[in-house]
Formats: C-alpha cells, sequence, structure tokens
C-alpha cells in the first residue's frame, strides 16, 4: 500500500497529467485511496523465534504492601514520569495535530518512544528488561503523562507494552522465550491487544469473534475493531470466544494466513492510527493460547486495560484543565478577565475536583493490583468516573472556550473528541 500511494502521489505531481488534463481525477484517486485505505494483508517484516529456552516462566513479584495508602511517588517513579512529561511535551504535543490530520504519527516519532524504554519497566531482568516487581502504579504514571501530551499518540505510544505486559503476566514459558525478546531490542515491534468490536453496547466478555479447537490447534474467524497501529503491526493478542470454555486471548502474528487490516479512522484517537482486524479462518497452533484460556486471566486483563483507560483520561482532563486556566485568565469580555465570572470559575473548579477524584480513584486501584490485593470494585469506580467525568471535563473545555473551543486552532477539540473514546474502548492499552 505504501509503494502504491507512493507512485500515486509523484504521479498526482508531475507535469505530464497537467498537460493531458488529467490532473484532478488522478488528485481525486489519491484523495479516495487515503481516505478509505486498502485492506491489505498484515506486516511480515520479522520471524519470532526463540532466543533462549526457559524452565518456567519469568513473572514480576507483587510489590510490598505497607499497609499505607501512600500515593506518593518514589525517586525512580518521579524520575521516570518527569522524563516522560518532558517528552510527551517537547515531542508528543508538537506533532498532535499533524497526526490528528494524517491519521498516524510522525515518521520517527513511536521509534524516539520506544528509546525510552517503555516496554523494559515491565519485563523482568531475566529476561532483558528492568523489571524486578509489578509497577501497575508506575504504568499508571506514565500513561497519564503521555497523554497530558496527546491521547492518540500515547495510546499509539503504549500499545505494544500492552502485548509484553500480557506476555510477562500470563505467558508460558515458550510464549516469553519467543516474543519477549524482540521487546527488549532496540526495534520493538509494533504490537497490539485487541479487544474491541464494532458492536452495539459492546461486552468484552462476549466476543463475536469464535475460535474452534481443530487437530492442529486453533481456528479464529471475526473481526476486532479499533485496533491501535494496526497496519504496522506484527503481533497482537487477540480475545475470541472459544467453543466452549467462553472468552480467551490468542497470540496472533499478522504473517499468519487469513489475517488482513482495513483502516478504520474515529472521532478520536486519530493519532493512534485505528483500524480493523480481519480474521478469517486463521489457523492457530495449539501454543497460541495465552494464560491457559482461564477465565480469571481474561478478566484481568479487561479491568487492567480498564484501568489504563481511566489514567490516559485523567492525563488528557489534566491537560484541558491547564489550558483553560490561563486562557480564561487572559481573555477579557467586558474590561474584565471571563474568569471573574462566578459561571466560569465554578466550572475550572469543577474540572479540577472531578479530576483529582477521578487520579485518586484510579491510582488506588493500581496500587491494590500491583499489591495482588482485589480491586475490582476500584476499576470499576475509576472506569465509571473516566468515562461520565472524562467527557464532562472535555465538554467543559470547549464550553469555556467558547468559539475558539470549536476550531482546530486549539488543541481542546481534539482532546474532547479523545475522551468520548474513554467510554466506548476496551483493549489496546494494558497496566
Amino acid at each position: 500500500m505504501g509503494l502504491g500511494l507512493s507512485a500515486l502521489t509523484r504521479l498526482a505531481g508531475s507535469k505530464v497529467i497537467e498537460r493531458a488534463g488529467l490532473r484532478k481525477p488522478v488528485q481525486n484517486l489519491v484523495s479516495a485511496g487515503t481516505r478509505n485505505g486498502f485492506r491489505v494483508a498484515g506486516a511480515a517484516g520479522r520471524t519470532f523465534k526463540s532466543a533462549q529456552k526457559l524452565g518456567k516462566p519469568a513473572r514480576l513479584a507483587p510489590t510490598e504492601d505497607t499497609g499505607l495508602f501512600d500515593l506518593t511517588p518514589s525517586e525512580d517513579q518521579q524520575l521516570i514520569v518527569e522524563t516522560v512529561t518532558e517528552f510527551a511535551a517537547e515531542q508528543l504535543r508538537p506533532a498532535a495535530a499533524d497526526a490528528d490530520a494524517k491519521l498516524q504519527a510522525p515518521e520517527g516519532l513511536l521509534s524516539r518512544a520506544a528509546e525510552l524504554g517503555i516496554t523494559l519497566v515491565g519485563i523482568p531482568e531475566e529476561l532483558g528488561g528492568v523489571g524486578t516487581e509489578r509497577s501497575v502504579v508506575t504504568n499508571a504514571l506514565v500513561a497519564e503523562a503521555l497523554a497530558h501530551g496527546d491521547l492518540g499518540l500515547a495510546v499509539a505510544v503504549l500499545a505494544p507494552s500492552a502485548v509484553s505486559t500480557a506476555l510477562v503476566a500470563y505467558g508460558d514459558e515458550q510464549q516469553q522465550a519467543d516474543y519477549l525478546p524482540a521487546f527488549v531490542g532496540e526495534n520493538v515491534p509494533a504490537a497490539a491487544l485487541a479487544l474491541q468490536e464494532r458492536t452495539a453496547l459492546f461486552d468484552p466478555f462476549k466476543p463475536a469473534t469464535k475460535a474452534r479447537r481443530t487437530p492442529k490447534g486453533y481456528q479464529l474467524d471475526g473481526v476486532k475493531s479499533l485496533v491501535p497501529r494496526a497496519a504496522d503491526a506484527e503481533l497482537f493478542i487477540v480475545s475470541a470466544d472459544l467453543e466452549g470454555r467462553g472468552p480467551a486471548l490468542f497470540l496472533v502474528e499478522s504473517s499468519n494466513s487469513g489475517v488482513t487490516i482495513e483502516t478504520e479512522p474515529a472521532m478520536g484517537l486519530r493519532g493512534a492510527a485505528t483500524g480493523k482486524l480481519h480474521l478469517e479462518k486463521v489457523a492457530l497452533p495449539a501454543g497460541a493460547l495465552l494464560g491457559g484460556g482461564k477465565a480469571e486471566v481474561f478478566t484481568e486483563v479487561v479491568r487492567l486495560s480498564r484501568l489504563g483507560w481511566a489514567a490516559l483520561a485523567a492525563g488528557t482532563a489534566k491537560a484541558v484543565l491547564d489550558y483553560v486556566v490561563p486562557y480564561v485568565n487572559e481573555r477579557k469580555a467586558f474590561g474584565e478577565p471571563v474568569s471573574h465570572r462566578q459561571a466560569v470559575a465554578f466550572s475550572v473548579a469543577d474540572i479540577a475536583i472531578e479530576l483529582e477524584g477521578l487520579r485518586l480513584v484510579a491510582l488506588r486501584a493500581a496500587a491494590r493490583a500491583e499489591q495482588g490485593k482485589p480491586y475490582a470494585r476500584e476499576v470499576a469506580l475509576a472506569r465509571k468516573l473516566a468515562a461520565d467525568k472524562g467527557m464532562q471535563i472535555g465538554s467543559a473545555g470547549v464550553q469555556l472556550l467558547g468559539g475558539h473551543g470549536f476550531v482546530k486552532e486549539h488543541p481542546v477539540e481534539r482532546w474532547y473528541r479523545d475522551l468520548r473514546a474513554i467510554g466506548v474502548m476496551e483493549g489496546a492499552v494494558l497496566l
């Protein structure tokens, strides 16, 4: 597809077609190709193979339970957050508008993001990473910091770590040996956790994608929606209804026969280059089943994904607050700043209050998750707050800017569109 579009683009700019009066038809063809995309075979640029033999799966240990609810970042966490925040401000924020318009991250941005080593934090030292214990809180802080730069690009950056995190937590020794070495190298593969489907009132625990047993393993059929970086991804973790057992997770390489990709631009998250993942009679080996198909594994993946979206919502909501405060203080009407009006001041205060509540609930859930404590209630609360209050904060940001909130000159309209995704998205990120 890339070569085809490149050729068409060069053709559209040539003087020959201009003299022939064909410029407009060719430009329309280029526009249609870019807008509608092409359904193509998945990327096949890498062959995953074991770099070492593992006697048993490598896992991260739960963090120590201090008995205190203290969310003060440690020195290491603070250093990581400061580094990621700086990266988001210098790299993601300036590139966000262009990525939103072009439906893809600028060239080189994601490779620079990979150099931060975000995937390394969640991979044990014996597998080449730097992790020693579960770091759900750290992952939440990183997601929040990235989303402060841009939510769509944050999802694109975090998509590979969702797959590596799942492999560390639930993969067997062979799966870890086959796939994790690629995530600690210099060329981290594009990968995605694909749970979402285009279904009204979609329930991740009832996927329409089907998996059935075969003499050699499994066969998958279905369509996954809003998969980040779908066209570039080399590895997917896909949810499917396994006959007789319920929802389960499968490792699917983009090179598998029957895997095709279709672009799927959405209202928001456009910088994440979302697409559809078509699975048509995809044959998988028996070893492709992740976590043994256990129901509790699938449930935890859904919960940690929802927690990730709550952290992303907090980061983008913080971006809205940081943008509207100076705006309402500097914008004048009737000879004084609009922030002097009670309605404006109260609206800004409401954003700050709801944001603080969302962050506390999400971080509490993350703290309990990494300590191995029950956290289902806290995740449910964080999900509800993120879906409701996140969209409310985005809407309030647009309203506070008045007419400026409706135009692309200011980023608040993009943040509003991105925040609407929080209530519908499943998968894609994992803490």
